[in-house]
């Protein structure tokens, strides 16, 4: 594994933990940018027929030409920030993995929540590394094996790295919980590797 982190799920794909992915001194000054600048819209998915506006905003930042649908709608990638280019790379030198899309998530407080899933939508490289990167309050993060519905847990802390890759997609849903303890916002990065169409 990449030096020495260990795999926190035991079976069936990779998920790596990086504690401290962002150096300490620079987590206030990403977070403030990225609140501050980036271009976020809250999402409109479809559940049960009906287009449902979430209280947890988006974007999505990319190479040219990178875009993917998602509960129906269309995301094209805007262009990389500054900002982000600087994260990027100081992912790309941990995971030693290249990403050209980035999708960005904020959630207000712990009462917004993402319910369980697997990232696999056509447009992402099958079995490729998918980085997730936290700035802003902790918050628990849980997988459940979609064959014997194990449960692993772990606390995302404020500039902490997870990368999920191999067939980990495709065995595994992942969520973040509620939690009414957090009342503090969370920027959350999900850099990825797209297929260009």
């Amino acid at each position: 594994m990449n030096n020495n982190i260990p795999n926190i799920i035991n079976q069936d794909g990779v998920a790596l933990y990086y504690a401290q992915a962002i150096p300490a001194e620079q987590l206030s000054h990403y977070y403030i940018e990225l609140f501050n600048k980036i271009a976020w819209k809250n999402e409109v998915v479809m559940m049960f027929g009906k287009e449902i506006i979430t209280k947890r905003k988006v974007a999505f930042y990319s190479d040219p030409k990178i875009s993917y649908t998602y509960s129906g709608k269309l995301k094209i990638g805007l262009s990389w920030s500054k900002e982000l280019i600087e994260i990027k790379q100081l992912v790309e030198s941990l995971t030693k993995v290249k990403y050209n899309a980035c999708l960005l998530n904020l959630y207000h407080t712990g009462e917004e929540s993402m319910g369980w899933h697997s990232d696999n939508e056509k447009e992402i490289k099958v079995e490729s590394s998918i980085a997730s990167l936290s700035l802003g309050a902790e918050r628990k993060f849980s997988f459940k094996h979609k064959i014997t519905k194990e449960t692993i847990s772990v606390l995302l802390e404020n500039g902490s790295l997870l990368e999920m890759k191999g067939i980990i997609q495709q065995h595994w849903w992942h969520a973040l919980p509620k939690s009414k303890r957090v009342i503090a916002p969370r920027i959350n990065l999900t850099f990825r590797q797209m297929i260009f169409k």
